[in-house]
């Protein structure tokens, strides 16, 4: 359990850095997120950082999960993680979203895939690179290899897209993003055309 709060931890240091760089000025760029702006990206993801964080230590329902206010990201960021190290590691975390219990470990996993590849969303979105380490990267592909695909990922709000074509040819990064429906090489500048 310890290693994968570590990680998770790395995540959350990885993307606070991108989230960082946001300027208000950018928040109504276009994103990879079909339909969002950067604002309403980052408004999900404080939303998600906090429903998980509270989850990890009491049932919630979906109200747990709703975006927040963009500036609340670090500190939704910071809840998240304090809240896994704080929870009961054999806890059955109640998602609301899947109706069911996973355990604390897998739940750990979801959001550090969820934090990595929002992060990128992030990072393309105001034109960085992402650098994720080899850890955070090998760590991503394993939950995305997991992601049930099917008709799931063609539903309004789903969270991730069909798998892209180039997936099984894919390594590293652009194959986890292709896995989850993401082409590595959007732009937003090609966004805004």
């Amino acid at each position: 359990m310890q290693n994968i709060l570590t990680t998770h931890r790395q995540a959350i240091d990885a993307v606070l850095e991108i989230v960082g760089a946001v300027r208000a000025e950018g928040l109504g760029r276009p994103t990879p997120c079909t339909g969002w702006t950067l604002r309403d990206l980052i408004a999900h993801m404080a939303g998600q950082d906090v429903g998980f964080g509270v989850a990890a230590l009491t049932d919630v329902g979906d109200d747990a999960f709703v975006p927040r206010d963009v500036g609340r990201y670090r500190g939704g960021a910071n809840l998240v993680v304090a809240a896994f190290a704080a929870a009961d590691p054999e806890r059955s975390v109640l998602l609301p979203e899947f109706h069911r219990r996973f355990p604390l470990p897998t739940v750990v996993g979801f959001h550090l895939l969820d934090t990595l590849v929002h992060g990128w969303d992030v990072a393309v979105s105001v034109g960085l690179d992402v650098g994720y380490d080899d850890e955070l990267v090998a760590a991503a592909l394993v939950q995305a290899e997991n992601v049930p695909g099917g008709d799931a990922r063609t539903v309004a709000g789903a969270a991730f897209g069909p798998v892209l074509d180039g997936a099984d040819a894919s390594h590293g990064w652009a194959r986890t993003l292709r896995l989850l429906g993401r082409d590595p090489a959007w732009a937003a500048a090609t966004a805004e055309r």
